[in-house]
């Protein structure tokens, strides 16, 4: 199996820097953008301007409003938020032509159904041949070709070792996993769970209360990818730990940064306001709580991350909760 094509679909700023890094790869990248200032501006200055400046894009990278435009690719990032993703798989589903690999890139659970990406993609475009790519990446380091290891994930090996050789560039390393409940379960609770790191960063609780919530949290994503279906080995590696102490350690992670300010003090609607990219872990964190709860999984810091958000609770009570659980066995 052989690609010299992609569609990317999704024009954020993830969306951009995984454009940018399948051009290095050496694929015809065609990236499509549903806001129309995005694709003014990339093509009049080959710039991502509201989502990515800053950055400017190497000639095989081309852009269009268009999904129908991507028919003809030989494989399909999908970057859309993961709430929108049902959608744009629909609106997609038209244009898809069967065989040709979707590679998910959407990291969260859909609010509601409860389902995660691929579910979600399978019920809006039954049979697609389906990857996950997911680990610890900040757009901005991507796009500008800074070191970075991922993990692509996909129950074919020959189908994906194919797509991380497409896809490997120079200084973007994929490692193959044949796991995909265990790299979106990863994906989906790092981002939760990076808004309490930016929280206890916020209250200014210290490294050891960080180091702490890091851990505690990574015991979380690995029982509930058990539960899921997942292995606790995938968990381990780049699309769970490795992506969650990426998230949890810098204020560059939208998730974090939201957690800061509410530290800080401010509410949910102040800290989100003004912001064109999305929190995923806002988004996500009440169907961890809801999903988590449906599988009696014991997730005690991503449900005070949910209760925080949605105003149930502030964060002294949260963190006394936390605080005042029973004792127990670190393994149980």
């Amino acid at each position: 199996m052989e690609f010299s094509s992609a569609g990317v679909i999704g024009a954020g700023a993830w969306g951009t820097a995984l454009a940018q890094t399948a051009g290095c790869a050496g694929l015809n990248v065609l990236l499509q953008a549903r806001e129309p200032e995005v694709v003014d501006s990339i093509r009049a200055r080959r710039v991502n301007d509201a989502f990515l400046p800053g950055v400017v894009l190497g000639d095989r990278v081309q852009v269009t409003p268009d999904l129908s435009d991507l028919a003809d690719r030989d494989l399909i990032l999908a970057v859309p938020p993961a709430q929108h993703l049902r959608g744009v798989m629909r609106a997609f589903a038209p244009h898809y032509r069967p065989g040709t690999p979707i590679i998910l890139c959407a990291k969260g659970i859909e609010r509601g159904s409860l389902k995660l990406m691929t579910q979600v993609l399978e019920e809006e475009i039954p049979g697609a041949t389906v990857a996950v790519l997911s680990g610890p990446s900040f757009a901005a380091d991507v796009a500008r070709g800074l070191p970075t290891a991922v993990t692509l994930a996909c129950e074919d090996a020959a189908l994906g070792e194919a797509l991380m050789t497409a896809l490997s560039a120079p200084a973007f390393r994929p490692y193959l996993a044949t796991d995909l409940i265990g790299a979106e379960a990863g994906g989906a609770l790092k981002n939760v769970l990076a808004v309490g790191a930016g929280i206890v960063e916020g209250r200014n609780l210290g490294r050891s209360a960080h180091a702490a919530l890091i851990t505690r949290g990574f015991a979380e994503m690995t029982r509930l990818a058990v539960a899921l279906g997942g292995r606790a080995e995938t968990v381990a590696g780049l699309c769970g730990l490795g992506d969650l102490v990426l998230t949890c350690s810098s204020p560059m992670s939208r998730n974090m940064s939201l957690g800061l300010a509410l530290g800080q003090g401010q509410t949910v609607e102040q800290a989100l306001a003004g912001k064109r990219s999305v929190a995923e872990g806002y988004e996500s964190a009440p169907a961890v709580r809801d999903l988590a709860a449906r599988l009696g999984v014991e997730t005690p810091i991503c449900e005070s991350v949910a209760a925080v958000l949605a105003g149930e609770t502030t964060v002294e009570q949260a963190m006394e909760d936390l605080l005042s659980r029973p004792l127990r066995a670190e393994r149980d």
